[in-house]
């Protein structure tokens, strides 16, 4: 029979828990399908409490026993947990607890992973592994026990510093009081790649990467980003490391990226595993970042905390920002911004204007692992870079200090952080407050007005109703702008105007001739714009804005027009946005990552997302056509360029991951692609043959695919690779990336029943089925395939990884834009899905919301 209906859960009603954890005692004696945890909690009443009922989170344990001060105490057993009888004053509670590791498929709590023991507590995984009252906001300091088998588990970590060790047992003490989502607890059979580092005030840390035996090769790279991520967080905002060792964990099983957890960051293997043979330069700045993002969490995370799961965005819209700044500074910061705002038009804007639409900070929940999502990171960061536009990055570094000073050891809340903002800029931010509370993509429209020597430009603002929210109020929106001449010349620098109307005018007077505005620059919030302007407008963007993220956008715009044109009335490529990206090639000043980028063009997607918009039905088959038509437009165009291109690109010495080589690499692969439709993959094939890293393998890899000459490349490839789990995930990935719209589902279908296929790692699933929704024109192919194999395989998953399968199911979420054919098929799979017995709470609640679109 179905689950009962999940409950749903509302920041209104929040209070806080009705005792204090003065310290946690913990004993692990490990065995793969009968671990006993020995448990001894120090509680005292909250004097701040209403609710003074003694009930402990708890699910899939079996209780051997339970005391209070030493005396068996009888528990009784209610949704969710147990509940007890105690004393009106400090007691010690007592518990042993069995659990199996093995069987535990979904990933959180204790689990097994090839034979290595692994947690994952976030958000509340740590129900699973002993009672507790699993919510960040109880916080307390932890000394754990570890034993086990010595032979087998010879290395046993978790949180803190390593105390008293030997055959068979393992004693680690965290001294900073932690919630229990930041448990950490890993052991088995690996080896450390180990360094260490010098804090600001002179105190050493000891770091390792542990891996399985034969990774070891793979971790220099991760080690020193670390290493950076530790001097910049001193030099950009103070903060010291503040334990004796930092221990990261390389784990194949793993729903998520990383986890964050005190003093030993357990990371999916995807995420710190890189060598130039086996991981590409995309690989590379991923793994860079993502290690940045979970240290930065030891501040921004860890040592503030969130209060509630509601204020998640507290924690991770700051580290994410904060890991932006670091690669920027580390890499490219027009490149950085130009990726993050292509990632956040691909995954945000789609769930800010459809069924999964909720706030940076939601109101409720019904289960929280559906809303890790890119509203609550991606945009969350960018409320961030606008809160730090609007005050200032002086008033900024004032407002950190002032956080962290107030803040150490807290559960804190979105009303603390702006609050820090208001007391130390003393500015009345409940206006810039709505960002956190209201949903949707606003839309800002500007309309020009030159009069006299003045020059006016109108801004208004407006946002779609969402599901919840029909009626927004107007939001502070700082717009940053700089006026351009004819010449090109800048005759008025960037100006940040802040939009906090419904409609607001802004004057700019002095001008002899029509100034030309560049609007948004640096895609200063997270909007859509709508300026009519035409393309000799774009193209003369294009060719002489100051700002490069407005300049890449001239040519995006140019782009979507032209793909635009060709779809709804057959147009030919635009020349205009031709010729202006050839001149742009031709430009060795610029930095050759940002030509790479200026040589992608819209997502399939994201057109569909500007049909939808504008009242028609997007068509998945003619805008494979059309985006097809003008990559073979470029390759015509650019004939005489691009061997010239590709070759002024090749990168000599031996391979180097940081971004002038991998920037090169990026010009060459993005050339080759285009190349590859004029010679036939002539190119291709001799980089696939001589390469001697994975950057360059995998992009000839898919130039041969591209070519429909690929066969004996992919046999190669999978015959070098088939010990190497990683990269197998690009084998597949490629494969189904590459295939044409008729083939994909049939690709995936194969792909199903191979040997490598294995559907209960995450890694795996994704780089199947995750591809498979991301393929535009094949999933949506009109047959209604992919819509049939997704949900085949999302019913299968959710008995065993039920938070790997709702995030799946995002797939479905903007169904509503197409036909009415495609709508049919889509729901007939919803509703299957959501007619299984069993459903899991994760996957039901996903289901239902976008049904109810």
């Amino acid at each position: 029979m179905k689950d009962a209906a999940p409950q749903t859960i509302y920041l209104k009603d929040y209070t806080p828990f009705g005792f204090i954890v003065d310290s946690v005692a913990l004993t692990f004696r490990l065995h793969p399908t009968a671990t006993r945890v020995l448990s001894t909690i120090r509680f005292r009443p909250n004097p701040d409490a209403t609710d003074n009922r003694f009930f402990l989170h708890g699910e899939q344990l079996t209780l051997i026993s339970a005391k209070i001060n030493g005396t068996d105490v009888t528990t009784r057993t209610v949704e969710g947990g147990i509940e007890a009888d105690v004393p009106n004053a400090p007691f010690t509670w007592e518990a042993e607890v069995e659990i199996n590791p093995q069987a535990n498929t979904a990933l959180e709590g204790l689990y097994m992973s090839n034979g290595m023991y692994c947690t994952q507590c976030e958000a509340e995984g740590f129900r699973k592994i002993t009672y507790y009252p699993d919510r960040p906001d109880v916080m307390s300091t932890f000394d754990l026990r570890i034993e086990a088998d010595g032979d087998n588990t010879p290395v046993m970590l978790s949180n803190g510093n390593g105390a008293e060790s030997g055959a068979g047992f393992a004693n680690w003490t965290d001294p900073w009081p932690k919630p229990a989502y930041l448990f950490a607890l890993v052991a088995g059979d690996l080896i450390a790649h180990e360094d260490s580092f010098t804090t600001m005030s002179g105190k050493p840390v000891k770091l390792a990467i542990w891996v399985r035996p034969g990774d070891e090769h793979k971790c220099a790279f991760g080690m020193e980003a670390l290493k950076k991520s530790m001097t910049w967080d001193e030099e950009v905002y103070g903060r010291e490391y503040d334990l004796d060792e930092f221990n990261i964990v390389a784990v194949d099983d793993f729903n998520m990226g990383a986890m964050e957890n005190k003093g030993l960051n357990i990371f999916n293997s995807s995420c710190v595993l890189a060598s130039p043979e086996t991981a590409t330069d995309g690989n590379f700045e991923r793994i860079e970042a993502i290690i940045a993002h979970e240290y930065f969490h030891n501040w921004t995370g860890n040592r503030i905390t969130c209060r509630d799961w509601f204020q998640l965005c507290l924690k991770e819209g700051l580290t994410v920002f904060r890991d932006a700044q670091f690669t920027a500074d580390m890499r490219s910061e027009p490149v950085k911004r130009i990726d993050d705002v292509i990632a956040l038009r691909a995954r945000q804007f789609p769930e800010d204007q459809g069924p999964l639409s909720h706030p940076v900070r939601p109101e409720s929940f019904q289960e929280i692992n559906n809303f890790y999502t890119a509203t609550v990171y991606e945009k969350g960061a960018e409320v961030i870079g606008m809160l730090k536009t609007l005050v200032g990055d002086e008033a900024y570094a004032k407002a950190l200090d002032l956080y962290f000073d107030r803040h150490d050891g807290q559960a804190c809340t979105i009303e603390d952080w702006i609050q820090v903002f208001e007391d130390s800029t003393g500015r009345d931010l409940s206006q810039f407050k709505l960002w956190y509370s209201q949903s949707g993509t606003p839309e800002v429209t500007v309309r020009e007005e030159y009069e006299g020597d003045t020059f006016t430009l109108h801004l208004s603002q407006k946002s779609a109703p969402t599901p919840g929210q029909d009626q927004k109020a107007p939001q502070v929106i700082p717009v940053a702008v700089g006026l351009l001449n004819d010449n090109g010349d800048e005759v008025l620098p960037t100006q940040v105007l802040e939009l906090t109307e419904t409609e607001q005018s802004f004057t700019f007077p002095g001008h002899a001739t029509r100034p030309i505005p560049s609007i948004l620059r640096g895609f200063s919030a997270p909007v859509t714009l709508t300026h009519d302007i035409d393309n000799d407008r774009r193209a003369f963007l294009l060719a002489h804005d100051t700002d490069a993220f407005n300049r890449w956008e001239a040519g995006r715009d140019l782009a979507r027009d032209s793909l635009l044109k060709a779809i709804q009335q057959g147009e030919a490529p635009s020349a205009a946005y031709l010729d202006g990206l050839k001149a742009l090639l031709r430009d060795d000043s610029l930095d050759p990552a940002y030509r790479a980028l200026m040589l992608g063009q819209p997502s399939q997607s994201e057109l569909a997302a500007t049909l939808h918009k504008m009242g028609e039905t997007p068509d998945p088959a003619a805008i494979h056509a059309a985006s097809e038509a003008l990559r073979e437009a470029k390759a015509q165009s650019f004939a005489e360029l691009l061997p010239a291109l590709y070759a002024a690109n090749q990168v000599e010495g031996p391979y180097r991951p940081d971004a002038g080589p991998a920037g090169q690499r990026s010009l060459a692969n993005a050339a080759l692609s285009l190349l590859t439709r004029l010679d036939g993959g002539e190119t291709a094939a001799k980089q696939f043959d001589a390469a001697d890293n994975m950057t360059l393998q995998l992009s000839a890899l898919g130039a041969l695919l591209d070519a429909a000459k690929g066969e004996d490349a992919l046999s190669a490839f999978y015959d070098q690779w088939q010990n190497d789990r990683l990269v197998i995930d690009k084998w597949f990935s490629m494969q189904i990336m590459q295939a044409k719209p008729e083939n994909v589902a049939t690709t995936a279908q194969a792909f199903t029943q191979h040997a490598d296929f294995d559907w209960k790692n995450p890694n795996r699933f994704r780089a199947v089925m995750g591809v498979l929704a991301m393929h535009h024109a094949g999933f949506h192919f009109e047959d209604g395939a992919g819509y049939t194999l997704l949900a085949d395989w999302l019913i299968k998953l959710d008995p065993v990884n039920p938070q790997t399968t709702a995030r799946m199911c995002s797939a479905f979420q903007t169904w509503k834009r197409y036909d009415e054919t495609r709508q049919g098929k889509i729901r007939t799979e919803l509703e299957r899905i959501a007619g299984q017995d069993g459903l899991s709470r994760d996957t039901t609640e996903m289901v239902t919301r976008i049904l109810n679109a």
